[in-house]
């Protein structure tokens, strides 16, 4: 099989092309990322080492394009003809969305119906990466894939816009699509303006650690190899126009935070600093992952807690690459424009 993996240099992403490179040894992958700031060819350097003795025998190439380049899209279907589209590529941060909205419009819906577009001419399946946070605030009970979409910020209303546009092709064109929405991910090669790796550099660097409001947000917190588990199963078994919610642990941003300071043996008190809370923040996601649980038989086998020991480990041993990303000038602009609008 030929995959076409969009924002394949990306933290979950890279995660998912690792998980079928070393799961599918006949499948053919076709990376194709901008590397905009958060795409980091370091991510796949393993792999890219192993297929660079390879020659004509290759199974991995990377394109560098963006979606949002509709005759990039199309050369890059032409050339390699792949059976699947997987679209990890998107703007994700919810603070930069706040910040300046108009970059989220161009890759997460503009980008998605040139995908779509050019998949339906190609006959091509494909299947969108999406996120909980359509669901918006949750104050009770948990949503599930009927539960009406309600985003809150510009990131959520971009990701929940894809999502109509991936319906309506299947309502109008009966064309081969899927949609997965996952909870927050965590794991390694995470770029490190997201809370877990943020909070354990801050922590090494010495410096103290935004808190939003109270910190008693609850997020659902997935490994992100168990969601790669999930994906792989609704893309090989999944029936075309299925929506699957892949969700972990319930925990706050507030425990984990303390957690994570615990275990790097710092006072809580001292690195946590509470700053306002974001515009229109969520103060609970709780999707619901029975659908893929009954229909496919997938249960994530990592918890939260279990798991957090390794990761926070994994960026304790690997300074040398988050700290060349924490040095480029995408991540300071980044966090000038946070004070600048008065979110730290």
């Amino acid at each position: 099989m030929k995959l076409l993996i969009t924002g394949g240099m990306g933290f979950i992403g890279s995660n998912f092309i690792r998980h079928v490179y070393n799961k599918y040894p006949s499948y053919f992958i076709i990376n194709y990322d901008a590397l905009t700031y958060a795409g980091n060819p370091e991510n796949l350097s393993d792999i890219e080492a192993l297929e660079s003795v390879k020659g004509d025998d290759r199974r991995y190439v990377f394109v560098k394009g963006d979606i949002a380049d509709a005759k990039a899209v199309h050369d890059v279907l032409e050339a390699y003809e792949p059976e699947v589209v997987v679209n990890f590529a998107a703007e994700s941060h919810v603070d930069r969305s706040l910040v300046d909205s108009g970059e989220f419009i161009r890759s997460n819906i503009v980008g998605v119906q040139n995908l779509l577009q050019l998949a339906r001419k190609y006959d091509v399946k494909f299947l969108q990466i999406s996120t909980d946070e359509v669901y918006g605030d949750v104050e009770t009970g948990y949503s599930t894939e009927e539960s009406p979409m309600r985003p809150s910020n510009p990131y959520a209303a971009s990701k929940a816009g894809a999502d109509l546009l991936v319906q309506s092709y299947m309502r109008s064109h009966n064309a081969p699509v899927m949609i997965v929405r996952g909870s927050n991910n965590f794991g390694p090669y995470q770029y490190p303006e997201k809370l877990i790796p943020l909070a354990v550099t801050n922590i090494i660097e010495g410096a103290t650690i935004p808190v939003h409001g109270n910190g008693k947000h609850i997020r659902t917190w997935l490994h992100t190899d168990d969601f790669a588990e999930g994906i792989d199963l609704v893309l090989h078994q999944a029936k075309n126009g299925s929506i699957y919610n892949i969700a972990g642990d319930e925990d706050s941003n507030l425990a984990l935070l303390k957690r994570i300071a615990e275990y790097l043996g710092a006072s809580h008190d001292k690195v946590l600093l509470h700053v306002g809370d974001r515009p229109g923040a969520d103060m609970r996601y709780a999707p619901h992952a029975g659908r893929i649980e009954r229909e496919l038989g997938w249960t994530p086998k990592r918890t939260l807690v279990s798991s957090l020991p390794e990761i926070i480990d994994w960026y304790v041993e690997n300074p040398d690459w988050w700290k060349k990303v924490k040095a480029k000038k995408e991540f300071s602009d980044h966090y000038e424009k946070q004070r600048q609008a008065k979110y730290y």
